[in-house]
């Protein structure tokens, strides 16, 4: 009978394998804490979008939770909650609380309210009260009463069959007139300003020359002054329709009663739209979801950025990207190339690597003021005066913009190409090489057609990289031109086209204004996690883009080598 003992014996551990299992535990950690980070801003950035019911809440007599000595009102329950400290003189413990989106600014001074639940008599949802988004101090939650449609007209009653068609009827006819409104103020009156400020520079232009042509004379004396007052003629009419779509906003009223029983009144022309949340279904509830959602991606920003939608973000954050990794991918590339292809290697080199690795460490705050002194005072400066003197000393280009903006988020960021490109050419093997060069390709042929190709997944994981941190990026923007709100995007239909001096709102900045610089801090709560959830999302399809064209690249030259 053999007495050997089995090559695996339950008494052998294999040494580290308890490392294996801390690094996995390690791993486990983090990936829960990314999930749970990720859950939490989609849900809370989601949940601003669906319609909540609206409570009508009825105090305890005597409470002194009530607004404004009124014992009853509506809102939203946005959360619940044990209070941080108990009742002055009470022995028990802290109790629970409630707070509430009362709405209705203008008529409480605040939207949101705490509420002891112990001073609560009574919670009910009742199905008639509406609420109405508008375009100045924010939702308003009341009872409707009557619509006016003008003095020459009987007003309707909420009671009435026709009020709620009438209502929807009119709020789109106002949306649809404000439209038109914009149209008239941005495109059109905008399109003549330019004209009359064109004459303008010709003009000084024209004073500048020391002996001006008889062609200048008579654009001084006729051509010019006819024209400035054609503009002008038309700028007039352009106001006076305006003028007169916005004295039509003001003609129909909406007589409204809040739950405290305040009456009040409503231009119809500064509603964007209403609903009745308590009598709403499940189907009805998701479209709701759906078209505040859309809102929210396509309309520009209001009530301080706390209201509205956020598109010039989202784009001026998009085309403020796409330039960057314009700009960062043939310099990064190239300085590769140089480092690992051209230079001699020896101590220089090493101490331009360690520069290069340093460089990534900087804090982004000193490349926002290397990029103000550099770009936005020397470079936009010189621009100025050697192509826009006539516009001093109104700056054109010697202020910030998303040019300048790009540049130095794409100087911030060029390390990180610089790493991942000298990484991906040396993988490339020697042999590959050496084959080209055996064939008589000269060393920059066997770069351009052999390297350069092969490497380009690495590349493109070094742009990716760049990417992700650049577009989230804030404090140096601040600095080279990002602003709170800004009225013309820097893509449209006048020519140029393209505006790189133009100033940009960008979503990391969006959400630095709305969470520090806001003067409603509770209102503007919701859209913090909405704007984040956005912001996540761009950095997301842009990176997943760069991706399939790198998992495309790779598999294309893999099967080449095959």
């Amino acid at each position: 009978m053999s007495t050997s003992k089995p090559f695996f014996s339950t008494a052998y551990k294999p040494s580290g394998e308890s490392w294996v299992w801390f690094t996995s535990m390690g791993l486990s950690v983090g990936l829960a804490m990314i999930l749970f980070l990720l859950g939490m801003i989609i849900y809370n950035g989601l949940e601003v979008f669906w319609p909540k019911a609206i409570a009508r809440v009825e105090l305890r007599p005597g409470s002194s939770a009530g607004i404004r000595g009124a014992d009853v009102f509506a809102g939203e329950i946005v959360k619940t909650q044990t209070k941080k400290v108990a009742a002055v003189g009470s022995t028990e413990p802290p109790g629970q609380e409630y707070q509430l989106f009362v709405g209705n600014k203008e008529a409480y001074g605040f939207t949101f309210k705490y509420i002891d639940a112990d001073q609560v008599a009574a919670i009910s949802y009742p199905q008639d009260l509406l609420v109405a988004e508008r375009m100045e101090y924010g939702r308003a939650i009341f009872r409707p009463v009557a619509l006016h449609q003008g003095d020459d007209q009987p007003a309707v009653a909420a009671t009435e069959a026709a009020f709620f068609p009438l209502l929807e009827a009119l709020v789109e006819q106002v949306n649809d007139r404000r439209r038109v409104i914009r149209r008239i103020e941005r495109d059109q009156i905008g399109a003549i300003n330019r004209q009359l400020e064109s004459i303008r520079l010709d003009i000084r232009a024209i004073e500048a020359k020391a002996a001006p042509s008889p062609e200048d004379e008579s654009k001084l004396r006729e051509i010019y002054p006819a024209r400035t007052a054609e503009l002008q003629q038309q700028f007039a009419t352009l106001a006076a329709e305006a003028r007169a779509l916005r004295d039509r906003q003001e003609v129909a009223r909406l007589d409204v009663l809040t739950v405290d029983g305040q009456a009040r009144s409503y231009s119809i022309g500064s509603l964007i739209e209403f609903y009745a949340p308590n009598d709403l279904g499940f189907l009805q509830k998701l479209c709701l979801f759906f078209h505040r959602f859309w809102a929210f991606l396509s309309d520009e920003p209001r009530e301080a950025n706390t209201e509205g939608g956020i598109f010039p973000a989202i784009f001026g954050t998009f085309v403020m990207t796409l330039l960057m990794s314009v700009a960062v991918t043939p310099f990064g590339v190239l300085a590769a190339i140089y480092l690992r292809e051209y230079a001699t290697q020896g101590p220089f080199v090493r101490a331009v690597r360690i520069a290069v690795n340093n460089l990534a460490g900087v804090p982004s705050i000193v490349f926002g003021v290397f990029g103000l002194g550099f770009f936005v005072y020397f470079v936009g400066g010189t621009i100025d005066q050697l192509f826009y003197r006539l516009s001093l000393p109104t700056p054109t280009f010697g202020t910030g913009g998303v040019l300048w903006a790009a540049l130095t988020l794409a100087l911030m960021t060029v390390p990180v190409v610089i790493v991942a490109t000298e990484e991906a050419l040396s993988a490339v093997s020697r042999g590959t090489r050496e084959g080209s060069l055996a064939c008589g390709a000269s060393k920059w042929q066997t770069i351009q057609r052999i390297v350069l190709p092969a490497s380009l997944p690495g590349i493109l994981t070094g742009l990716i990289l760049a990417m992700a941190r650049g577009a989230g990026e804030v404090a140096p923007l601040m600095l080279v031109g990002v602003v709170k709100l800004a009225p013309t995007l820097p893509l449209d239909t006048i020519y140029p086209f393209f505006h790189l001096e133009r100033k940009f709102m960008h979503l990391g900045f969006h959400i630095y204004d709305l969470g520090f610089q806001s003067p409603d801090s509770e209102a503007a709560k919701p859209m913090v996690f909405a704007t984040t959830f956005l912001l996540i999302l761009l950095v997301v399809c842009l990176n997943l883009g760069a991706i399939l064209i790198r998992n495309h690249l790779r598999n294309k030259y893999r099967a080449a080598t095959f």
